[in-house]
């Protein structure tokens, strides 16, 4: 046991002293480790992170909710994706949120939301073009969780009736109103008609369900009954529904189809004229995106590890030819070859540890760098640097192999009157 354990602390040292020996051909040869090693766990890094942030807007908006609606989300169905056919459907109005809002009131709350886009937003001198209105019903704000940083939000007296009153996202807020200029109570102009501004919100991004709030405002569904068509297949309205129950989802879910067809007078043989949306749905599709993405991301590494795999067999071929003389000298005071071969072994795996480690801190580095500066979670998992460590020795193991076993069976004669 002493014997292995002094063969490879002195392997450890001679890989070590090679480095420091011959830094630009060892280098060279890590290089390939290290970028092979760096590719695998950015890709899991990465993946990790955006998996870590999918799952955090699902549970934002909630596993829970279902969006009733026109337009399946893309991947939602199997098949073609029949443009044409959901173009056509029926929008969805209050007569379908009234009648769900009455029949499953002790199951699940439902408000209903038009989104309307390309609108122009005006206050005194200052102009936004290309904002989206999100018009809504009550209880919006207790399905979406509407944060307020200002001000507050729609009561509901003020939706129930049809109010000029309007909730700013973030972005539209600050290019509106400059700096040290409270916007609550002031008016804008909007689809012709003026709006008192009575809340903003927290600037919270895109959410996975379509909602850019911060480049958006939020007024009622009522007010803009008067000034759109809203049964315009130019528009998408949705209802949105949260179950009470997490575990009823799937009831409630039935129990909405129900209700439509009904008032949609839909015989038993005749398709949905809507379709029900689930964030849970995206989850799996952006989980097999992921495992493609993962694939591919491994393919690189591996050609990469491959690549240094011959980088380092080369180095260890090389030492072996360096240290010929040596290697005879040790035989002939009998040195065993399994000696032999487990000190170049160990040299071939301490130099592609050496070369992961690189690699490893190489992704630290970026992730500390694109965290602070772009402002994301980047999730740092011990599981993926072990992967890391775990891929170097397995390399050092495969490349070392071959020269180790080479290197123990040199005649002891033949190699001490190597030159």
């Amino acid at each position: 046991m002493n014997s292995i354990v002094q063969i490879i602390g002195t392997s450890i040292v001679q890989a070590l002293q090679e480095l420091r020996v011959n830094k630009l051909r060892t280098l060279l040869s890590l290089l390939g480790i290290t970028i092979g090693i760096f590719c695998i766990i950015a890709v899991l890094t990465a993946l990790d992170s955006a998996r870590g942030a999918i799952q955090k807007n699902v549970e934002t908006l909630g596993s829970d909710v279902l969006y009733v609606g026109r337009w399946p989300w893309p991947g939602m169905e199997d098949g073609e994706y029949k443009w044409w056919e959901y173009w056509r459907r029926p929008s969805l109005t209050n007569v379908e949120a009234n009648a769900i809002n009455a029949q499953l009131h002790d199951m699940a709350l439902t408000t209903l939301c038009l989104p309307v886009g390309n609108l122009t937003v005006k206050h005194s001198n200052n102009e936004l073009s290309n904002i989206r209105a999100y018009t809504v019903n009550s209880g919006f704000d207790k399905i979406q969780n509407i944060d307020i940083a200002q001000g507050r939000y729609l009561s509901a007296a003020e939706i129930g009736g049809g109010n000029n009153t309007i909730v700013l996202g973030s972005d539209v807020c600050n290019n509106l109103f400059p700096t040290g200029i409270s916007p609550l109570g002031k008016s804008i102009s909007l689809l012709s008609r003026k709006f008192i501004v009575v809340g903003v919100m927290k600037k919270v991004g895109q959410s996975m369900a379509d909602f850019d709030f911060d480049n958006g405002v939020i007024f009622p569904y009522t007010a803009v009954i008067p000034l759109v068509d809203v049964k315009s297949l130019e528009y998408n309205p949705r209802l949105i529904v949260k179950a009470y129950n997490p575990n009823n989802v799937g009831e409630v879910k039935d129990e909405i189809r129900g209700i439509i067809r009904r008032i949609h007078k839909l015989r038993p043989a005749q398709a949905d004229d809507f379709v029900v949306n689930q964030l849970s749905g995206i989850s799996k599709i952006v989980d097999d995106m992921f495992g493609t993405i993962d694939i591919v991301g491994l393919f690189i590494g591996g050609f990469s590890l491959l690549v240094g795999t011959f980088g380092i067999a080369n180095i260890m071929f090389v030492t072996v030819k360096e240290r010929t003389k040596f290697i005879g000298l040790k035989k002939a005071i009998g040195a065993r070859r399994i000696s032999i071969m487990l000190e170049f072994l160990v040299e071939a795996i301490v130099l592609c540890v050496i070369g992961g480690l690189v690699g490893i801190f190489i992704v630290l580095v970026l992730s500390f760098a694109v965290s602070h500066a772009l402002d994301m979670e980047v999730v740092l998992s011990l599981k993926n640097f072990l992967v890391g460590i775990i891929v170097s020795i397995f390399v050092g193991i495969l490349s070392g192999f071959i020269p180790a076993r080479s290197a123990s069976k040199l005649d002891p004669v033949v190699a001490i009157r190597t030159n």
